[in-house]
């Protein structure tokens, strides 16, 4: 055994997938087709629907308001993600700014990887019977 003190790894930054999005050029036809592979619609609202995927909180989300793939991945704070992401190499390309559910920034790590990131600081999404975004839980 060596002498040499070990550094105590930092808590993680990345806690959990929170949505992969998929942009769509029709809202009611990507609703459509991924109804039709048997996902169950979570929440519909103008742009964007979500599904839900077995064996996990985790979204998948088409959207017509946003022209671009992305992984959303949740963090505790997108403000603290942000410094730490910065430190370690990585670029802010977007933000921090305000979303419905929290707080959200675009990053690229060195490799120029694209990964949104987005905390749940305001709440999640309260939904009626038919799954109609209707505010904030």
């Amino acid at each position: 055994m060596s002498d040499v003190p070990v550094e105590p790894l930092p808590q993680p930054l990345f806690q959990k997938i929170d949505c992969l999005a998929l942009p769509v050029p029709d809202l009611d036809a990507g609703v459509a087709f991924y109804a039709s592979l048997g996902h169950e619609l979570k929440w519909r609202a103008p742009g964007s629907a979500a599904f839900s995927l077995p064996n996990s909180n985790a979204e998948l989300i088409v959207m017509t308001d946003r022209p671009v793939r992305e992984t959303d991945i949740t963090v505790h704070s997108v403000e603290e993600a942000v410094r730490r992401f910065e430190a370690a190499g990585g670029r802010v390309v977007e933000g921090p700014f305000d979303i419905a559910i929290g707080r959200c920034a675009v990053v690229a790590d060195p490799f120029d990887n694209l990964l949104v990131l987005l905390d749940n600081s305001k709440g999640f999404l309260a939904t009626d019977a038919d799954g109609n975004v209707t505010g904030l839980a």
